[in-house]
């Protein structure tokens, strides 16, 4: 049997618009689920997760849960 493994989970909340944003990270805000400012989605924070979320670090916020 091999190691268990805890991943953390987050809950990414939008809290600015992505208007005269590039598009780069307009398509990350839509690659997280997030269209609309207030919406929050939870996810397993893995190191592709980690990345999309420091892209868009201004325009969100992050809670460990």
């Amino acid at each position: 049997m091999g190691k268990i493994r805890i991943m953390k989970k987050v809950v990414v909340t939008k809290i600015k618009s992505t208007i005269n944003r590039p598009k780069d990270q307009k398509r990350t805000m839509e690659a997280l689920g997030l269209r609309k400012i207030g919406q929050k989605r939870e996810f397993v924070l893995t190191p592709q997760i980690q990345g999309m979320i420091n892209k868009v670090k201004h325009l969100i916020s992050v809670e460990e849960k």
